[in-house]
């Protein structure tokens, strides 16, 4: 097993397809790599081999992108300079952005973590340098931006660039004009609620910024155009094989001649070739799953039940290759109307003394040790909180381990009602000291600990309520691993260590779990998800050969903004509606992420509204394709 977490793949296009054919839906040239990391791989060989190639008197004038999706790319051009590949002697570096007001030597800066990841660990000039200045005094800043954009314009070699969730290039937001220069912009209200993740107090991010435009942009001689992550799935879509639209600026970059995008499969997903192969390059290779992933779309797309789709459906809409390699429509619809049939399961733990040859879990051992892997304080109770409890009911012998503490997801105001409610009851009065430790907090330092203490304490008193809501015994049952990686006192966390691991692997060999529950989404705004089903992963990868271990299987459940693809989901566990009340029940416990709708982006829903709303999605999709009708269902997939 690899202990590096991807998505379950559920077929793959052949080796031997015509690229022109893969690609005829796509209007930018666009590389897909199994992970970020070879992406990455990907994107530093085109930087330093247009760097080692370039020949003009004039330095390569490289454009840097500032954010979370270089930082890989940077990383790895530093190991490429000190394995003696590169050498950045000749280059100058022109970065795309500033917040406004802001110095570049705070830690918020969008430039601070350039220097911090990147310049200061090769071997480029100072004078070389040159970033949007966020001091200028306001009444200077027009003239300040258009020397910046005669600076710039035409002058950039190759640009390095992420995009955001809303097609933003740089901080061009939906809606800026294809011919802007470099300015100052206003940030609209989700970008900033976006960036809060940076600033301990939402107040604290700025309202305005200073941008190249996207003229400027498109006036850089090549662009690599870099994509991470199911978060970006959707706006991947757009650029990719959308039209040129002022909503998503980045898909300008299709009337570029030299743009290159770099995209892991998870931000591919949504893509023609990934998601629907068979309208691209037939023939395929179809794996069981591709079949029912094939049939579902059909389904959807000709507004039918499983078992009323027919023969001209099928070759109606391009699944003339189905019939043909695989078997007669009848049969294949059959065959998948039962294959999703079987993974409905009312027993997530396994049903005692039943037949389980069709069912996702074995009856024995009954009952079975389970852990529930929560990365934050919630996410058992908002991603799986029906699968929980039945678990529960049913008898077995339910663990839920909590990775980290969630402190920096409190807000300063929650606490301080927290210790107000603590005065009133009598338990002694410390508002006046947490009030002051607040007030003295210095934009960008790490928390106080005795702040970080108390946000952490809030929260395991809510994660303990919500295991009491749902039948669990919180004093035994309810683990607190504090994993060391998060906590650092700020929004950077650490990197995952052997610590880490230990904690981990500790908890599994003294539960010996026959069940894991571990987080499969990864779209949280701070990667925390990715790196607690790598720790999960890992620790599971060092015990596998011990004896409880090779009866143990991991499933994988999702959060409140994304369900799991049905042609990959293993299990489907039904909710009735007070099973989902009882969720909701639960979720409501976590009184400090309540109300104050804590997840970047646009989705104004608070999380039990997110996740009712998906397992009910999920259950009207069942319905639609032929299956019972359903309150709600929780999705999982088997990885082991």
């Amino acid at each position: 097993m690899n202990p590096k977490f991807v998505l379950p793949k559920i077929g793959e296009l052949p080796v031997s397809a015509p690229i022109e054919s893969i690609c005829k839906f796509e209007k930018v040239a666009t590389t897909i790599c199994d992970t970020e990391k070879s992406g990455v791989n990907v994107a530093a060989d085109v930087v330093v081999n247009a760097i080692n190639a370039h020949k003009g008197e004039k330095p390569f004038a490289l454009g840097l992108s500032t954010g979370r999706t270089p930082l890989g790319l940077y990383a790895e051009l530093v190991n490429r300079y000190k394995a003696g590949e590169v050498s950045f002697k000749n280059v100058v570096v022109y970065s795309l952005d500033e917040f406004y007001p802001m110095a570049s030597s705070s830690p918020q800066s969008r430039n601070h973590r350039v220097y911090e990841e990147f310049l200061n660990y090769v071997d480029i000039a100072p004078e070389n340098v040159f970033f949007p200045d966020g001091t200028v005094e306001r009444g200077e800043v027009n003239d300040y931006c258009r020397r910046y954009e005669q600076m710039v314009n035409g002058r950039i070699d190759l640009m390095i660039m992420g995009v955001g969730e809303l097609g933003q290039i740089g901080f061009n937001e939906p809606g800026s004009y294809s011919h802007s220069t470099t300015r100052l912009v206003q940030l609209s209200y989700n970008t900033r609620k976006t960036q809060d993740k940076f600033f301990s107090n939402p107040n604290e991010v700025p309202k305005m910024a200073i941008t190249m435009g996207l003229e400027t942009i498109m006036s850089a001689k090549q662009i690599v155009l870099m994509m991470w992550g199911e978060e970006k799935a959707g706006v991947a879509k757009r650029l990719i094989e959308g039209n040129v639209s002022e909503e998503y600026p980045a898909t300008c970059l299709q009337n570029h001649d030299n743009v290159q995008v770099v995209m892991d499969e998870a931000a591919a997903q949504e893509l023609t070739r990934v998601k629907e192969p068979w309208l691209v390059a037939p023939p395929i290779e179809w794996s069981d799953k591709l079949i029912r992933k094939a049939v579902i779309w059909l389904c959807q797309t000709v507004d039918k039940p499983i078992l009323k789709l027919t023969h001209q459906d099928y070759i109606k809409n391009s699944l003339s290759d189905l019939l043909e390699r695989v078997d007669t429509y009848d049969k294949i619809n059959i065959r998948v109307f039962n294959e999703i049939q079987h993974i409905i399961s009312g027993w997530p733990g396994g049903k005692p003394n039943a037949d389980d040859s069709t069912r996702p879990v074995p009856s024995s051992p009954f009952p079975k040790r389970v852990i529930i892997f929560s990365p934050h304080p919630d996410d058992d109770v908002i991603s799986m909180g029906g699968t929980f409890n039945r678990l529960i009911e049913h008898g077995h012998d339910v663990h839920v381990a909590y990775q980290v503490s969630g402190n920096v997801a409190v807000y300063d105001d929650v606490v301080l009602q927290n210790i107000d409610t603590a005065k009133e009851m009598g338990f002694g009065d410390a508002f006046d000291e947490i009030r002051e430790i607040i007030a003295n907090k210095k934009v960008g330092e790490p928390e106080p600990r005795k702040l970080l203490d108390l946000k952490g304490a809030i929260r395991r008193a809510e994660a303990r309520a919500a295991c009491r809501s749902i039948g669990l015994d919180d004093r035994t049952n309810a683990h607190f691993l504090n994993l060391p990686f998060y906590e650092t006192g700020g929004i950077k966390k650490g990197q995952l260590s052997d610590d880490d691991i230990e904690i981990v692997k500790a908890l599994m060999r003294e539960i010996k779990p026959h069940q894991i529950y571990a987080a499969g989404d990864l779209t949280d705004p701070h990667g925390t998800h990715r790196v607690c089903i790598e720790a999960v992963l890992r620790a599971f990868e060092e015990v596998k050969d011990e004896e409880w271990a090779k009866e143990c299987h991991i499933w994988l459940y999702r959060g409140a903004w994304q369900e799991w693809d049905l042609a990959v989901a293993d299990m489907a566990v039904p909710l009735s509606p007070e099973e989902l009340i009882r969720k909701r029940h639960a979720i409501f416990r976590h009184l400090s992420q309540k109300d104050i709708v804590p997840f970047p982006g646009e989705d104004a829903r608070e999380f039990w509204q997110r996740a009712e709303e998906r397992t009910q999605g999920t259950a009207a999709l069942f319905n639609k394709i032929g299956l019972p009708e359903y309150q709600a269902i929780e999705l999982f997939a088997k990885l082991l």
